[in-house]
């Protein structure tokens, strides 16, 4: 198993697409990126630790890769605002990958590259690519946070409308 760590906003939001995705056995909530250790929910959301809202993707590299991750993390969010996913601002919110080794920085780097060539997007890519540090496992209640409460008026008009988009594009796609 391989991991990639990824901030796209709020983290409820990545989690309910990633795991989503065949080959993907884990998606953990957390922080990363931050000067706190072992930082809150409750200082995270201040703005004032630098830490980003992010998951930790478990992931069968025989089924699913790196490339095809961060694809699906460029298609599921907004990568060209700064510290910030629609309504969701501050530096918690930022677009970001965190590799772990050369490769993965590497690869990240020309495919975020690619898709700016592209001109996909309107505005240019900002997504910062930087070292992982420590991940930090968010707090349990964070956890599968769409699945426990996809009722909440955030799942229901920010995550579900993301998350059917996502649905029907895969399935479009297979």
């Amino acid at each position: 198993m391989k991991f990639a760590v990824l901030g796209a906003g709020c983290f409820w939001c990545i989690e309910a697409i990633f795991g989503q995705l065949d080959g993907v056995v884990n998606v953990k909530s957390g922080y990363t990126g931050g000067t706190v250790e072992n930082p809150t929910y409750e200082q995270i959301c201040t703005g004032n630790t630098n830490h980003a809202e992010v998951c930790k993707i478990t992931y069968d590299p025989k089924i699913i890769n790196y490339e095809k991750l961060l694809h699906v993390f460029f298609e599921n969010h907004d990568p060209t605002t700064l510290n910030q996913q629609g309504a969701d601002k501050g530096t918690q919110y930022r677009s970001a990958i965190f590799y772990s080794d050369s490769t993965e920085q590497r690869i990240a780097i020309n495919i975020r590259a690619e898709i700016d060539k592209t001109n996909y997007y309107s505005n240019s890519i900002v997504t910062e690519i930087s070292k992982l540090d420590i991940f930090y496992e968010a707090e349990d209640y964070h956890q599968n946070y769409y699945e426990k409460n996809s009722n909440q008026p955030y799942c229901r008009f920010v995550i579900k409308p993301k998350l059917d988009n996502f649905l029907k594009n895969k399935k479009s796609n297979q």
